[in-house]
Order: structure tokens, then C-alpha cells, then sequence
């Protein structure tokens, strides 16, 4: 069919309008001499065009073309409206009303006049993007076909329940055992799962190895007990095939009677969130969603923003504050401990509890610990009778050169190799690891001191000791106190700090507030004290204000 008439186009928009809430891909004409396109209406919805009928047709596709697909698809265009080509068929992206672009598939056919001149342009675009309906492998329904479901009813979700279930570390199995063993895994995994289901509920397969029970009537009780039902059901499976594999399921749970009339969007956040913590929990076991976790979430993902953007900035919003470490035979300055402190516009004050453990999984560390360094050493140039205390995240030992970093720092401002005390976190260290080992011999080597913080609150205490051979140990405040409040703790750090003194090891206590405290813990002849009783952490220039050294 190479011609139609206006009455045929006609009819043909006319079905257009019929078909539009029938199916989900989008039917379209362009009339070239009247200069006009007209696309299925329910276009509107999803993508940034004008009207489902606009004027100037291919020049207004620059507004919702994505723009580095525009000149290709405009070239492909001009041929078919010249007559070079009679048919249409390519993949691009146009922008949907959320600004994200989508990739699309259209094709269409040139219709010509009895002269020869293409007149009208007609065609079908869908979404290639789009999920699967039903998976085939599993014989189960896919995402879109929940996403159907939901859409309808989303505000009147008032009970029930919604199950993700995803297999755990399911790509070892296509590495193992190949692709087409994990097809027949799947489709295990949803017949266990299937067979427990209730005339309520109903499954569909998602993304990859992740699964969807939705129930319209239960409660997070029911959601419980059908997964350990579940999972018993796929122990069964294992173990009915002689253990050739290994199988465990996490689950994310979403109680509709606690959070009702949900969007789909909102609900895939939220189930996939619940899962992730299930994962992050160990794997094996399910998590109901709360959103005060959520919202934790979301906080440490907009702080984490802000800590690159302070990076980005050339450190805005950090500073490093100092706080004295007083000698208790002459009760003057030994030294200062460098601690960072950050502040931003959308949060404030930001505790180090909070921020610290941010920048180490993200890796800001690394630069942001460069920069403690160097500002902690600048500041310890400016006198010739003290020391700087500096903590080292785990971070920056395993994976960059710190040894290499705090020789050229020091290098740069003429101190002395010990007046720099690198403090480490007992706790945060695999001892065994290669770059470890050598980041420690290198700081003895190089005259370096050393510092175990928070010592005590480890399992290896003593091996620690024995093995990296510091020259302190820091106790943290818990400890300490633990120790005033209890004889046999107050016992047991007594015989810590005096075999420490024996193998010639400095003891520092911190934490202490209060006088009755200092003159309590002073029993246990500790060399140094450090605390909010002789001074708080402030700012380099209100320490020399306040200190004479």
C-alpha cells in the first residue's frame, strides 16, 4: 500500500484514537504538505513532546530528540522524505517528561501521491528499553505486567504486602556452571516459590535473578513466614540435587497497613532498599522496610555529595582542629592531636561518627587525609618542642603510598621525623596484609612514632602489641571509665598499662573530664592525659592563643 488518500489518513487517526488505551506502543502519521504530526495521545504521558498533534514536525523534534541522536536521526529523516528511501526503521532516544532520556525503536514507510512525492510518513514506536511482559525461561509474568498492576490501584493499597526476593550470589552459578544451568536454577526458585502461593498472591520475575510476591490481604507477619517457607522450600530443592550447588535467598519486605496508597516507583525503591540491607546484613535473611532507615539513607547519600563537593572546592567546610595531650611528669603540652571537623550549608555541623566513616567508603579520604596531613604538619612547624598526632585511616594505608605522602609533607615543612605520632585504629586493620606490614616497618624505619587509639577494644589487644611494637597506646574514654566503675576492669587496665611500661610502651588515657576522674586514673600512672579536663578541640589559632608551648 504506496498511496493513500486524505479520507484513508483520516480513518487512520481516527483508529489511532481507538487503539490508544489498547496497546502500549505509540502509532504515528506525518502529513508533509499540511506539515503536521499526530502520535497515539497516551505519548504525552511518557515522553516531552508538545501535543500528540503539533505543527513544523521535524524541526520540533529538536525539543524532545536527545540531542546527540538528532542529527543522525534528522539525516535518516531527509532521505525518507526525499524519496531516496522508502522505509524507516532506527534506534534512538527521545527525552521523557522526567528529562531522562529513552531509547526507542521507530519505523515507519513513506506514502506517495500518484505523482511519485512522499505525502504522508506513517509508522509505530516502542520502547525498547521496556522489561519483558512474561519471562519465557521461568514461565512467570515480568516487571511490566506488576507495573501494569500497580498503576491502577496504587491509591487504594491499604493492606498487604509486597515480598522481593533475590538469589544470593547467583552470577557464581552462571560462571560455574554456565547460563543455561541458571535458567533451569530460575525456574526452580520460582516453582518453590510458587507453590506456597495463596489465591491472594502472585508472582512475577524481575530484574535478573529477583523475584516479586505481591499479597493484596496479608500482613508483615504473613510476608515473614512465607519466606522462611520459602527458603525451607528451596533448602529442599539443594538438597534433593546432592548439594551440586548452594542456594540462599534475601528478601526486602514492604508492608502496605504501615506505608498505604504507594507509587510504583516508590515501591521498587523501597523493596529494592530492604533487600540491599538484607544483603549488607549478611545475606540469607529478610528485612522489613522503615523509613526512618530510608531516610538515614538518603541522608548519607546527599552527605556524601556534599563531602565530594567539599573536595571539589578545594576542601570547603573542613578544618582541623587541635586538642592538647599533656605529659603528666611535667604536666606541660607533649603534644597535639590533629582532629577533623566538618560543616556544610544543607547539614551544618557534622559529627566525625557520622562523616568520618563516609569518606572512607566513598575514598574522599584518601585526598581529604593528604590535606589533614599537610595542614597538621604546617601547623606543628610553627613549634620546636612539641608533637602532632595524626589518625590514618586503613584506607589510605591499603591503598596509597601514605609513607611516600608523609615524607615529602614533612620534607616541605623541615621538621624533625618524631615530632609526627601516626595514630591507628587497632580495629581497622587486617595485620597480616602486605601493605600494612610495610606501612608500619617504614614508619620505624623513618623515625616515625607510632600509636595504637582506642587499644582495648579489639579481640588481639596484646598481639597487636607484640607484633607492631607502637610507641603508645591510646585508651579511649569507655574503658576508662568502665574502669572507675568496676574493680575488676579497673584491675584489668592496671596490669595493661604496667606491662605496656615493661616493654617500654607509653600509655595515654583519654576522656577525662573531670578532675575526680584525673585524680582517680592518675592511680594507674598513665605518662599522658588527654580530655576535655585540659583543653577541647579548637582551631589552630585558638590553641596558640590558649596554650603557651
Amino acid at each position: 500500500m504506496d498511496r493513500l488518500d486524505a479520507k484513508a489518513i483520516k480513518t487512520y487517526k481516527e483508529i489511532i484514537l481507538i487503539l490508544d488505551q489498547c496497546i502500549d506502543d505509540y502509532l504515528f502519521v506525518m502529513d508533509l504538505d499540511k506539515d503536521i504530526y499526530f502520535i497515539s495521545p497516551h505519548a504525552m504521558k511518557r515522553f516531552n513532546i508538545p501535543s500528540y498533534e503539533f505543527s513544523d514536525s521535524l524541526p520540533a523534534h529538536k525539543k524532545f530528540v536527545y540531542e546527540d541522536d538528532l542529527e543522525m536521526l534528522l539525516s535518516d529523516m531527509n532521505q525518507l522524505v526525499s524519496g531516496k528511501k522508502n522505509f524507516h526503521d532506527l534506534q534512538y532516544r527521545w527525552i521523557g517528561k522526567d528529562g531522562i532520556p529513552i531509547w526507542i525503536n521507530c519505523r515507519s514507510k513513506s506514502i506517495k501521491d500518484y505523482d511519485g512525492n512522499v505525502k504522508y510518513i506513517i509508522g509505530c514506536i516502542n520502547e525498547i528499553g521496556k522489561r519483558q511482559v512474561a519471562d519465557n525461561d521461568s514461565g512467570l509474568l515480568g516487571e511490566m505486567s506488576f507495573k501494569n498492576f500497580i498503576y491502577p490501584i496504587n491509591e487504594d493499597i491499604t493492606q498487604g504486602f509486597i515480598l522481593r526476593i533475590d538469589i544470593d550470589d547467583f552470577k557464581n552459578i552462571n560462571e560455574n556452571f554456565g547460563v543455561k544451568y541458571g535458567d533451569v536454577v530460575l525456574k526452580q526458585v520460582g516453582n518453590c516459590i510458587k507453590k506456597l502461593l495463596t489465591k491472594n498472591q502472585q508472582l512475577y520475575r524481575i530484574v535478573a535473578d529477583e523475584f516479586i510476591v505481591m499479597d493484596v490481604v496479608g500482613s508483615k507477619e504473613d510476608a515473614r513466614a512465607l519466606y522462611n517457607a520459602i527458603r525451607r522450600s528451596i533448602t529442599c530443592y539443594v538438597e534433593s540435587i546432592n548439594y551440586d550447588i548452594y542456594l540462599t535467598i534475601s528478601a526486602g519486605i514492604l508492608d502496605f497497613h504501615d506505608y498505604p496508597n504507594k507509587s510504583y516507583n516508590s515501591i521498587m525503591q523501597w523493596t529494592e532498599f530492604a533487600l540491599n540491607q538484607s544483603k549488607t546484613n549478611g545475606k540469607n535473611t529478610y528485612t522489613i522496610f522503615k523509613q526512618e532507615d530510608y531516610q538515614e539513607f538518603l541522608r548519607k547519600n546527599k552527605l556524601t555529595k556534599e563531602l565530594h563537593k567539599a573536595v571539589n572546592q578545594q576542601f570547603k567546610g573542613f578544618e582541623v582542629y587541635f586538642q592538647p595531650i599533656i605529659d603528666m611528669k611535667t604536666e606541660k603540652i607533649h603534644s597535639m592531636e590533629a582532629l577533623l571537623r566538618f560543616e556544610c550549608d544543607e547539614f551544618g555541623k557534622i559529627s566525625p561518627l557520622e562523616f568520618i566513616p563516609l569518606l572512607e567508603e566513598s575514598d574522599l579520604i584518601i585526598p581529604v587525609g593528604r590535606w589533614v596531613l599537610d595542614q597538621a604538619l604546617k601547623a606543628v612547624s610553627m613549634f620546636s618542642n612539641i608533637k602532632v598526632q595524626i589518625n590514618m585511616s586503613y584506607v589510605q594505608v591499603l591503598k596509597t603510598p601514605a609513607l611516600n605522602d608523609i615524607l615529602n609533607i614533612i620534607k616541605n615543612y623541615k621538621i624533625e621525623n618524631n615530632q609526627l605520632v601516626i595514630e591507628l585504629t587497632e580495629s581497622g586493620f587486617i595485620e597480616s596484609n602486605k601493605n600494612f606490614i610495610d606501612f608500619c616497618n617504614g614508619l620505624k624505619k623513618e623515625n616515625i612514632l607510632l600509636a595504637l587509639d582506642d587499644f582495648g577494644t579489639g579481640y588481639s589487644n596484646f598481639h597487636y602489641l607484640y607484633n607492631l611494637k607502637p610507641d603508645y597506646i591510646k585508651i579511649d574514654r569507655t574503658l576508662m571509665k568502665n574502669a572507675l566503675s568496676n574493680e575488676y576492669e579497673n584491675m584489668l587496665l592496671k596490669h595493661m598499662v604496667d606491662m605496656a611500661h615493661s616493654v617500654g610502651v607509653k600509655i595515654c588515657i583519654e576522656g577525662i573530664e573531670e578532675k575526680e576522674e584525673l585524680e582517680r586514673i592518675m592511680l594507674l600512672k598513665p605518662d599522658y592525659i588527654q580530655g576535655f579536663y585540659y583543653g577541647r578541640p579548637v582551631s589552630l589559632s585558638v590553641f596558640m592563643e590558649s596554650y603557651e608551648i
